[in-house]
């Protein structure tokens, strides 16, 4: 069963979701009927709409098609995807109504409201019941991680017992360096020497070592680590129970919590499916390669099967350590990594990458994104930010490319700083280019802020704790969309595969996060307590230290307000005004003037000229 569901398209499946919902009806139906009290039986009156039935189901199975209802996943069938099945419903109990009005019987004016309820619980129970079902196949399916537990002291003997109630984990054996424990049996599982992990773990197909020798140096466990490591094992480490209890010293060994434990909601995994076959065996460049988002995306689209993956990076460092990590990731495949040392902003560079490597696919994900930095040093934000993506796109456009997708930033609405003016002015490049393209789809993916991402506001915050506080919010009212950078890139990936042209997509990021709660929970969450006012003994305090030049209360998700629907339930798409050719060529022209003259003051002027909302005071302290 579980080949089977595998083996389906999502075309496939989108039919059988529809052929379950069009079967749903004449049941519907039929139930409805008992439950109206009418003098002939509820098959008899069935009987009589059969005429009419053929014509209410194509209907139907237009106006779901048209909503693209059986396109939703089952793990994605959410609030979005019900009001969907609500509008097919009532839309069918309506066609029902004007057909037997029309060529009977007559039914009470009730019986279509019982329908059209009756429909959507059935449309809705139905996708209940597939996801409970199709979750048992995959987790029968999938086979259980195999592990040895290093130490077979009390926190390996507690880890055991508590894994053997897993679905997923199956412990397999102890080892440990004590030689009064070897050949012994602790809670069901034999104790064997360190000396024999190599032969555990052909005989015993051993996936995973579990480090439990929390009380063992640093050095020590670092020592078994890569000893273990080296045997191609995945080894991970944990601390004692009677630590996580708090009987002993908590504080300085644990690891701060990740970043996503704060994002308020439950981080979403979004497998790409028919959008991955837009990156599969094409040349694909993603330029800040080494950035965070642009790492995430080198590791996503690497899973893509590309033919080749082109790391585009400024920085040495950040380059280096990229490609070594994808190299790792990459053994075994044949897919090609070529690392390239270099900006955006040289034309010649650039022309000559895609030309040489033959890139197909650009994710420019290369960009100044501090707000503070770039507010300090606007000249070279806006060098980068814009000129390198006018560069890289029209040196694309030359080049033939077949998809070019922007990253983007919600700071890019009505900006009050030259971060999120750069990167609207970016926006504005890239409508241009889209207006004039040939072959080439160009579009671009706006979202807000990344939890984890470098620079970002979570390890900003467990670096001050980590120095005693305080820790620092500018605004008791300011609150921020946030996502993983995993479903930042995989939203990004999506809406990218599906582009046409010139759009500007939207991610759906839940509902925006108050920082100075945010700061509260991972004061706690690294156990401390927040001092205040009502606990003036507590450990670390919050500081509002106010507003940063140039930045908002909240940010806006488009210039319009409206946010339209696409086939997936995260993404979204805007319509906003554009600038003509004439208008961005004289953007740009004045822009390059400034940069080279190192006149600020002219920069933000034509800022303000070009960029809607740039240089509005009333906008940096609240949201439209």
């Amino acid at each position: 069963m579980f080949n089977l569901i595998s083996a389906l398209s999502r075309k496939q499946k989108s039919y059988i979701f529809l052929a379950i919902d069009l079967a749903l009806v004449p049941l519907s139906l039929l139930f409805t009927l008992i439950l109206q009290p009418r003098p002939e039986t509820a098959v008899a009156t069935l009987s009589t709409l059969l005429p009419v039935l053929p014509y209410v189901l194509l209907a139907m199975a237009l106006a779901s098609l048209r909503l693209g209802l059986p396109m939703v996943q089952l793990n994605a069938y959410e609030r979005h995807a019900v009001g969907l099945t609500a509008l097919v419903a009532s839309f069918t109990a309506s066609v029902l109504a004007l057909l037997t009005a029309g060529f009977g019987p007559h039914l009470s004016p009730g019986t279509y409201v019982v329908f059209a309820i009756s429909l959507i619980l059935f449309m809705m129970a139905i996708r209940a019941l597939m996801h409970q079902v199709v979750l048992i196949i995959y987790r029968r399916a999938s086979p259980r991680c195999r592990v040895l537990i290093y130490g077979a002291g009390t926190t390996g003997t507690q880890l055991a017992q508590a894994l053997k109630s897993h679905d997923g984990i199956d412990p397999v054996a102890f080892v440990d360096d004590n030689s009064s424990l070897q050949g012994m049996t602790l809670v069901g599982l034999p104790v064997f020497a360190p000396t024999g992990i190599q032969e555990l773990m052909s005989s015993r197909q051993i996936n995973r070592v579990l480090l439990a020798m929390p009380s063992q140096s640093q050095p020590r466990q670092a020592q078994i680590i890569q000893r273990l490591q080296a045997l191609q094992l995945e080894v991970q480490a944990l601390p004692s129970f009677a630590q996580l209890i708090g009987e002993e010293a908590l504080v300085d060994k644990l690891a701060p919590v990740a970043p996503q434990s704060f994002l308020g909601r439950a981080a979403r995994t979004l497998p790409l499916n028919e959008a991955a076959s837009s990156y599969a065996d094409r040349v694909v460049l993603i330029s800040g390669a080494g950035g965070s988002i642009g790492s995430e995306l080198c590791r996503q689209v690497l899973t893509c099967r590309p033919q080749k993956l082109v790391l585009f990076e400024l920085s040495e460092l950040a380059l280096y350590t990229v490609h070594q990590e994808l190299l790792q990731l990459a053994r075994g495949s044949d897919v090609e990594i070529v690392p390239v040392l270099g900006s955006v902003t040289d034309p010649r560079q650039v022309r000559m990458v895609l030309a040489s490597q033959g890139v197909q696919v650009v994710l420019h994900a290369a960009a100044y994104k501090h707000v503070p930095l770039v507010e300090a040093n606007p000249l070279p934000g806006l060098a980068n930010n814009v000129f390198g993506t006018q560069t890289l796109a029209a040196a694309s456009l030359s080049a033939g490319v077949e998809r070019f997708i922007l990253i983007s930033s919600d700071k890019a609405v009505r900006p009050t700083n030259v971060m999120g003016a750069s990167k609207r002015l970016a926006e504005l490049v890239l409508q241009d280019q889209a207006l004039r393209s040939g072959q080439t789809i160009f579009t671009m993916v706006r979202f807000g802020n990344v939890l984890g991402s470098s620079g970002s506001v979570v390890p900003l915050f467990q670096d001050q704790i980590s120095r005693g506080g305080p820790v620092t919010v500018t605004d008791p009212q300011v609150r921020r969309y946030f996502m993983t950078i995993s479903e930042a890139v995989q939203l990004v990936l999506q809406a990218g595969a599906e582009a046409q042209g010139g759009e500007v997509f939207v991610l759906d990021m839940g509902e925006p996060v108050s920082i100075l709660q945010l700061a509260r929970q991972v004061i706690e969450s690294a156990g401390h307590s927040v001092r205040d006012a009502d606990n003036p003994e507590g450990d670390i305090a919050i500081d509002i230290i106010g507003l940063r030049p140039g930045e908002k209360l909240e940010e806006e998700l488009s210039l319009t307000g409206e946010l339209i629907t696409t086939r997936h339930p995260k993404i979204f798409c805007t319509r906003e005004s554009v600038l003509s050719e004439i208008e961005v060529a004289g953007a740009l022209r004045g822009l390059r003037q400034a940069v080279a003259a190192g006149d600020e003051a002219a920069a933000r002027q034509g800022l303000q000229r070009w960029v809607e909302g740039y240089g509005s005071q009333d906008t940096t302290r609240k949201s439209s």
